[in-house]
Parts: structure tokens; C-alpha cells; sequence
């Protein structure tokens, strides 16, 4: 599997292209459809689908107009983060913008241990709420990668006072991904730079 970064976005939210062969996933759209369908087209790749690590609008800047561009693409986020995308209090626009904003309902819910196929691999979902109710990892079949959102960053972790936010999950579910030490993928998390999970960890003292 190869993982495109296509940054620094609005926000300074990043988002992924993560691609084997001719199949690719689109996670967290937060960069322009323009940036999106180049790189696609530069690696040969179609979108088979749209991912969300969580429900906050600044990681589906694009989402809408994505798939008005790619129909077919299904929109993947976890059941418990359904509701956000309707809701501008939920998906935190209307905190930062002091109005509402709706974005598309999903075409399809995770949930843990879904396995997305990838060409001959898959991204498997890890449920780390904490962030939000329905806060997910991708981590790749091969074990090389593990995107994060805001669950983890190679300098800290997601806030937890929006909505959906719970401080003690999110403890829990970074110790859980204290579990993936030894395997080591590289992570690419919502905001900020790409670095070794183990780094991550340590830098938390976990």
C-alpha cells in the first residue's frame, strides 16, 4: 500500500490517499477535489471510496463535492459519528463559524474490526473513541501504516472538550494503540507530521 499526503489543507487538516494498484480510498477530504483527482489520476488510481476518521468538519472540506465527482465512491464514517455530518453543533462548524452546516449522510457505517479491501490488502478499523464518540483508526493489512485523525498526533493527542468528547475513553484508546508498539506502521495522523508510532508513544510517556 502506498499513502499519499496531499497537505497542509484549511485547518491545517490533512488527508490521505491510500492506494494499491488501481484502487485507492480518499480519508478525510480535507484537500481540494482539485489536488484529489490529480494525484489520483497521477497513480492511475480510481476512488473507491470516501473515509472519515471522525465526524468534525474540517477533516470533509471536500467531501460534498467529492462525491458529486466520484458518485459511486461511498461515503464510510463509524456509526457513532453518523449523526455529526447533519448536525453543525455535532461536526463543530457552527463553534467556529457561529452558523450551521450539513454535510452529506453516509452510505455506509463502520464499525470495529472492518476490514476495507484494498486491491490484495485492506484497511482494518479500529474504534478509538475519545475524540468523539466515533473517533477510528485505518491501520493497513501489512502493518505499515496507521492513520489516526485526531486520535493521535506525533506531538500530542486530540482535544476532548467538543461534542462527543470523553477524556477517559480516549486514555483507554491510546493505550490500546500502544498495543501496535512492535508492529511500529508510520503514523499519519490528522494534523501535523507523519512520524513513527513508536515515537508518538514515548513523546506521551506511553
Amino acid at each position: 500500500m502506498t499513502l499519499v499526503s496531499l497537505t497542509p489543507n484549511s485547518f491545517a487538516s490533512n488527508c490521505y490517499l491510500a492506494i494499491r494498484g488501481e484502487h485507492a480510498y480518499v480519508i478525510d477530504p480535507s484537500a481540494s477535489v482539485e489536488r484529489i483527482y490529480t494525484a489520483l489520476r497521477e497513480h492511475k488510481a480510481s476512488c473507491d471510496g470516501i473515509l472519515l476518521t471522525h465526524g468534525h468538519f474540517d477533516h470533509m472540506l471536500s467531501m460534498d463535492a467529492l462525491k458529486e465527482t466520484y458518485p459511486d465512491a461511498p461515503i464510510y464514517i463509524h456509526a457513532s459519528d453518523a449523526e455529526n455530518l447533519a448536525d453543525g453543533e455535532k461536526n463543530a462548524f457552527a463553534t467556529f463559524f457561529g452558523y450551521s452546516r450539513a454535510y452529506r449522510a453516509a452510505d455506509k457505517l463502520l464499525r470495529e474490526g472492518d476490514r476495507l479491501p484494498l486491491g490484495d490488502e485492506y484497511l482494518e478499523v479500529l474504534h478509538t473513541p475519545g475524540h468523539t464518540k466515533g473517533s477510528v483508526c485505518f491501520l493497513g493489512s501489512a502493518g505499515d501504516y496507521l492513520i489516526s485523525g485526531d486520535t493521535l498526533f506525533a506531538e500530542g493527542y486530540g482535544r476532548y472538550d467538543l461534542y462527543g468528547g470523553d477524556a477517559t475513553a480516549l486514555i483507554a484508546s491510546l493505550r490500546r494503540l500502544s498495543s501496535l508498539r512492535e508492529k511500529n506502521p508510520l503514523l499519519a495522523s490528522g494534523h501535523g507530521e507523519m512520524c513513527q508510532l513508536a515515537d508518538a508513544l514515548n513523546a506521551l510517556g506511553l
